[in-house]
């Protein structure tokens, strides 16, 4: 029988606070994932980091290359923006292509959140602290 490995402490949390430009922002690291599932948990941490935020505080960047999505996975992110509304002063997106793009429309219909999208991780990061 053989063990569960460790978890590697190097391994940054796919969800979490970064810093730039001296301010906070959720990062929600959704990229490179394969199997739909393997993004559950990312949206279980956000929720649980959200809701020990004061309301309409916080920038969130969601990044979302080379990754996979099916109805669940897409249901659950859907439930995970309208349950952050409250919590979000401003939201961001990298890495759409192809069926994403189409996924995201949907999301931003569903939620009545407004999610600008970018080219690369530092432009939204860039704006993101601008709407401080």
């Amino acid at each position: 029988m053989s063990e569960t490995p460790a978890p590697d402490a190097n391994v940054e949390p796919r969800c979490r606070f970064v810093e730039h430009k001296g301010k906070p922002i959720l990062f929600h690291d959704l990229s490179n994932i394969l199997d739909p599932k393997d993004g559950f948990p990312v949206v279980a941490q956000s929720k649980a980091i959200m809701v020990e935020q004061p309301a309409a505080s916080v920038l969130t960047l969601t990044y979302v290359a080379n990754s996979r999505f099916n109805k669940e996975i897409v249901d659950a992110l859907t439930d995970l923006v309208k349950h952050n509304k409250r919590y979000v002063k401003a939201g961001a997106i990298v890495g759409l292509s192809g069926l994403q793009k189409v996924i995201y429309v949907t999301l931003t219909q569903l939620s009545g959140r407004r999610l600008p999208t970018f080219a690369t991780v530092e432009e939204a990061k860039d704006w993101l602290v601008s709407q401080e």
